[in-house]
């Protein structure tokens, strides 16, 4: 069995999303701050009526902060019954990985970025964090308490 993935770029690590979370890529816009919300959610912005908190991907894998750009895009992603927009530094394709292929992500102690990944693929020599959405959004106060 294989799933699909859209692998993208924070700086130099590739990491992958399954496809079946992704709702849409959007271009960068500026996020709306709101009071008393983690350091890694950006703030919110208005998709089509539904107001859309975004997190900083690279922030909340503990990796610093991004200061997004014109050329940074917004991957608008399904965590259990909310979107949430992660920004992002661009989008690469769409990849298979057969499920026998995916690797566990080695224990290496209280590092915060591995706790968000599912597994790791090696697709045409190149190493893929695959991220755990779920996880994503864990911790901390909902968006709701905190406006």
């Amino acid at each position: 069995m294989t799933r699909q993935f859209i692998t993208f770029q924070l700086g130099d690590q590739i990491l992958g999303v399954d496809i079946m979370a992704i709702r849409e890529i959007r271009a960068w816009s500026p996020a709306t701050p709101l009071p008393n919300v983690p350091a890694h959610v950006r703030g919110v912005v208005n998709l089509r009526g539904v107001v859309l908190p975004v997190l900083d991907l690279r922030h909340r894998l503990g990796w610093g902060l991004t200061d997004p750009s014109a050329r940074h895009v917004i991957i608008v992603v399904r965590i259990g019954e909310q979107l949430q927009g992660l920004i992002v530094d661009a989008v690469n394709d769409i990849v298979e990985v057969p499920m026998e292929t995916m690797q566990p992500v080695p224990d290496m102690g209280d590092v915060p970025a591995a706790s968000f990944l599912d597994g790791l693929a090696n697709i045409d020599d190149r190493l893929i964090l695959i991220l755990a959405l779920d996880r994503l959004a864990d911790a901390g106060p909902s968006l709701a308490e905190a406006a």
